[in-house]
């Protein structure tokens, strides 16, 4: 889709709200299940597909790898990401996640987390990710789950009282293109088609 309303003063301001925008990634509700998954990072050379604030990208040099490449289509994100590291082996490239192009088997890891639900063909990209990555290296990634995109609410259902009812999921299992409520008014986000 090649959308940004990072950029936006609305989405940013509220973005940079976020537990995980304060606090990292310990706030991030996904990031044990992905910690546990990334390699020894040791002399490797890593890829951050949508890389926000950094927080991914300053994890893989602190532990060691040689070279990470953070991309995103957000200057205010890629703004961020630099405020707070100015460490060499961190480079950030202002592109959309669809428009990488980089040299065959040029990294061991190539990650991304909540990016991917943003980007028209998951099949496409997934090419370009086989091409870049290492053969027998690791691509980890997290999306959204389909249960966040199904409505474009995206919140819960509650009583007069405003406690929760339960979690509307309504056209769940529908394809397509979906203009959601996150932050911001008008965000579109694609629910993928299987591979």
């Amino acid at each position: 889709m090649k959308q940004n309303k990072y950029d936006t003063d609305e989405f940013f301001s509220a973005y940079k709200q976020m537990a995980r925008s304060i606090h990292g990634l310990e706030a991030a509700g996904e990031w044990p299940v992905l910690k546990s998954l990334i390699p020894d990072l040791r002399n490797k050379s890593v890829l951050d597909l949508g890389c926000g604030f950094g927080w991914h990208c300053r994890y893989a040099s602190e532990h060691h790898a040689s070279s990470v490449i953070g991309v995103d289509i957000s200057q205010k994100m890629l703004h961020q990401a630099q405020m707070q590291t100015s460490d060499p082996k961190i480079m950030y490239i202002h592109s959309a996640i669809e428009d990488i192009n980089f040299t065959d088997s040029q990294f061991d890891l190539i990650f991304s987390s909540l990016a991917f639900h943003y980007i028209d063909s998951f099949q496409a990209f997934c090419n370009k990710i086989y091409q870049y990555t290492k053969r027998g290296r690791n691509f980890i990634f997290s999306v959204e789950h389909p249960m966040f995109t199904a409505r474009s609410e995206q919140d819960w259902y509650v009583d007069e009282h405003g406690e929760r009812l339960h979690w509307p999921v309504d056209h769940y299992q529908a394809e397509g293109i979906r203009e959601t409520h996150f932050l911001a008014k008008g965000v579109i986000k694609i629910s993928q088609d299987p591979l």
